[in-house]
């Protein structure tokens, strides 16, 4: 049977009800290692509580029996089936178990005290037996003083001058178990990082008073610990950099493994620090334990300086034949973050990638070798001849259709840009001719992307585009015959729009109105401007760990819906939003109204629909002896009408709610960036913090929220423009509107280019959103749909002299439109 629950297999209530019963016939057995098994039985089978009771008596005698040898599994059991009305009864038995002579038996009492203490009935019990708890504190066993400490802590945990006095008692000494001392470490850690405004010089001492300890694992916590804390700088975790250094050279591989471990977490922010240790780590790359190894040499690249950069990739180079695939992802992660942070070593470092292309190994490997190139390629554009061409080359011997794929894609829209686009041409066209109907279809695109920037191109494009013409498979065909068509049209407006820049429509938004359109027919043509412009994919809070160590098989990525899909689909479901029209922009992230530490935490979300205004509040209640009801937020400004508010009807402690307000927008779009006040207004009731019973008589109170501030770029979307050269010439200088000014508040072009990008919401093109760090001018490209389909350009020049200068054009169809986006700053 427990085997089976083990091994994941569920027992249904019948079956335990008679392995439980069946079980319970054992307690006649005088035997220790049956009576073991008996209890360990019991705890583990799922018990009714009626059927428990059985048991308590029979378990509460060998408990509190002369048998030392299944005392302490008869508690373990005992606590975990049962109940709080059987607890009151046993109460006397635990806390004397809690200080027994025998360490087992004491340590078992404390641990199951522990998981008892997680449930507010018996939590309460709990707290009454600080005394006994205090007792075991003191024992000379290293285990119960440990669990007796953990015990201690949890019953306090939420008193914040309790911790604080457990710390100063227990820090000055008293604790003679490592086990404890480490725990002790984490709390102070805990304390430390929940109030980082504070000085903790005690804290602090004792933390580096731990390095000197006797016992390994104390002072590999609490180096850790120091290593972890927030706002140290690297002078402060120099002598926990020193004592892992030790830890690198120890004979025991878990030593060496905990060292390097940390020093490589630490090499991300503090590389200087862990320079120290380079030798050390240099050792470590001919370790027989491989995941050692690469952590050593991912933490020399991070520590590396640009004249080590050549010796390094030698030593990768011979390590890679030695190490399994998910070692060599972590080692070309690495080799990732130093192209970025020595730009001007590319080349020797793209030349080691291009290697690992060639050499043997799986997808995922091959998928982070082109990854990597390719985030080169976007952040060093010097690197973007060589890194293509190395792309090229794997695909003529690519067996994954996915990759191909994706090179064929980033050459359709890089290539064409290189000094000399016709050498790509010809890797582009092989695969036409060799591939899969997937790839052969891509590379067709791709092809079509050079004609259409490259009018020297062009011809060579339209004849290998006809050979296409006799492919097998009809979306080669179809692509090949559409392209063609573009192309010899001559029309720089039909290259652009079907070719260069694609359909950038929600689909999600585009099936919502279709089927709209199909159930309520119109006279009028269906009108794709009224189709929302799709947005990045809501993305998924990238793991902060990318050093460590992959030891899973990754499954492939799910299609993501954008947050403003999701929006869509939540707010089409409410009745009151239902008539909107389409939503046809939502704000990219909540704004906060409130901290998350105050009483109660706000967050807006802005939802613009053609004619109206959607905030969207999310609050959570933190006060666990309050529940709120009617949920309001009222905002008001002087250029907005509030049709209405959408209260939430009930917020319950720390679980979020949402309320709505509707309002009207502007006629006169200068007057839509307006600053709000916002009221959160409700009915509260106090409630039992332990049960969540509130009154059932409440008081209305309110609570005031930080302003909320809306500008111009609630009503443009972005835009994707993948030659803005081309879409800024079609528009025409006669569609053109200038402004000069000077932004005194601004120190730098980043920062001017970063608030620019923020102020209009429109998409940077071309990586004009990147500054290089020793440029005194810069030219900021923007793209963009305002909310009644016109798409607008933003070309701002940029000088800075101490202050910034900046030229701003603005081209549309609208004259009003250009006129108002470059007064509006």
């Amino acid at each position: 049977g427990i085997n089976a629950e083990y091994g994941g297999e569920q027992m249904g209530p019948t079956e335990a009800r008679e392995a439980f019963f069946a079980t319970t016939r054992l307690f006649q057995s005088k035997d220790v290692t049956l009576r073991r098994m008996v209890h360990l039985v019991i705890k583990e089978l799922p018990t009714a509580p009626d059927d428990a009771i059985i048991a308590t008596s029979s378990l509460t005698k060998d408990m509190t029996g002369k048998e030392d040898g299944y005392r302490a599994t008869a508690i373990r059991s005992l606590c975990k089936i049962t109940d709080l009305t059987m607890l009151t009864a046993i109460e006397r038995y635990l806390k004397q178990a809690l200080v027994d002579r025998n360490p087992s038996v004491s340590s078992a009492a404390l641990v199951s005290t522990l998981h008892l203490g997680k449930d507010n009935g018996p939590a309460e019990m709990v707290k009454r037996w600080t005394n006994e708890i205090n007792e075991a504190l003191s024992s000379d066993n290293v285990m119960v003083q440990y669990h007796a400490l953990g015990l201690m802590y949890s019953v306090k945990k939420h008193d914040r001058l309790a911790v604080s006095k457990l710390l100063a008692k227990y820090t000055k000494g008293g604790v003679r178990s490592p086990y404890a001392t480490c725990l002790l470490i984490r709390i102070a850690c805990k304390v430390i990082e929940e109030n980082e405004q504070e000085n903790h010089p005690t804290l602090i001492d004792f933390l580096e008073s731990c390095l000197r300890h006797k016992s390994e694992i104390v002072i590999y916590e609490a180096a850790r610990a120091l290593c972890n804390l927030p706002n140290l700088s690297g002078k402060d975790i120099a002598p926990a950099i020193s004592v892992l250094q030790l830890f690198l050279s120890s004979p025991k591989p878990t030593l060496r493994f905990a060292a390097v471990k940390t020093l490589n977490k630490v090499a991300t922010n503090h590389p200087s620090s862990v320079t120290m240790c380079n030798l050390d780590l240099e050792h470590l790359i001919s370790d027989t334990n491989r995941s050692i190894a690469t952590l050593a040499i991912t933490t020399l690249l991070k520590t590396g300086n640009e004249s080590s950069i050549d010796r390094l990739m030698k030593q990768i180079q011979s390590f890679m034949s030695e190490i399994p695939d998910e070692f060599k992802i972590v080692v070309v992660r690495a080799i990732q973050g130093l192209c970025l942070k020595f730009p001007n070593k590319h080349d020797v470092m793209m030349n080691l990638l291009s290697t690992m292309l060639r050499d043997e190994g799986g997808y995922q490997y091959k998928e982070a070798i082109v990854n990597t190139i390719i985030a080169v390629i976007e952040a060093n554009p010097a690197s973007q001849d060589t890194g293509l061409y190395h792309l090229c080359e794997f695909i003529e011997d690519c067996e994954h259709g996915v990759l191909a794929t994706k090179i064929l894609h980033l050459l359709g829209r890089e290539g064409p840009k290189t000094p000399s686009p016709a050498k790509f041409i010809r890797y582009i066209y092989n695969r036409v001719i060799l591939e899969n109907s997937t790839v052969r279809a891509a590379a067709v695109t791709s092809l079509a992307k050079f004609g259409a920037v490259c009018p020297n191109l062009r011809p060579s494009v339209l004849v290998l585009l006809r050979r296409c013409l006799h492919d097998t498979h009809d979306e080669v065909r179809d692509r090949a015959t559409f392209y063609l068509s573009v192309l010899e049209s001559g029309d720089t407006s039909l290259v652009n729009q079907y070719i260069l820049d694609t359909l950038q429509s929600s689909i999600v938004g585009l099936q919502s109105l279709l089927v709209h359109y199909i159930d309520n027919p119109a006279p009028e043509p269906f009108n794709l401007n009224q189709v929302p412009i799709t947005t990045a994919p809501a993305e998924v809070t990238p793991s902060s760990k990318t050093d460590e160590l992959i030891t899973e098989t990754r499954k492939p990525a799910v299609p993501t819906k954008t947050r403003q899909e999701e929006s869509a689909e939540r707010l089409a479901q409410i009745p009151e939003f239902a008539r909107l029209g389409p939503l046809f922009k939502s704000s990219p992230k909540p704004i906060e109204l409130s901290e998350s530490e105050t009483e109660y935490y706000v967050r807006c979300d802005v939802h613009t629909f053609p004619q109206h205004l959607v905030l969207q509040f999310e609050v959570t209640n933190t006060l666990d002896d309050q529940q709120l009801e009617n949920v309001t937020v009222e905002v008001g400004s002087e250029n907005y009408t509030v049709l209405g508010y959408l209260p939430c009807p009930q917020l319950v402690y720390n679980t979020p709610g949402t309320c709505y307000t509707l309002l009207q927008l502007p006629e006169d779009p200068a007057l839509v960036p307006a600053t709000f006040a916002c009221n959160l207004k409700f009915l509260v009731k106090d409630c039992d913090p332990n049960t969540g019973e509130a009154d059932p008589v409440g008081y209305e109170d309110e609570y005031v929220l930080e302003d909320l501030d809306i500008g111009l770029n609630i009503l443009i979307q972005r835009v994707f423009k993948t030659n803005f050269a081309a879409s800024w010439d079609e528009q025409g200088d006669e569609n053109q509107a200038d402004e000069t000014y000077a932004l005194s508040t601004v120190k730098s072009l980043a920062g001017a280019v970063d608030q620019l990008v923020n102020f209009f919401g429109m998409q940077a093109c071309e990586r004009s959103d990147r500054v290089p760090d020793d440029k005194t001018a810069h030219t900021l490209l923007l793209a963009g749909q305002y909310k009644d389909g016109v798409e607008c350009l933003i070309k701002t020049r940029i000088v800075f002299d101490g202050v910034v200068n900046m030229k701003i054009s603005a081209r549309s169809l609208d004259p009003g439109l250009n006129e108002l986006l470059v007064s509006s700053i």
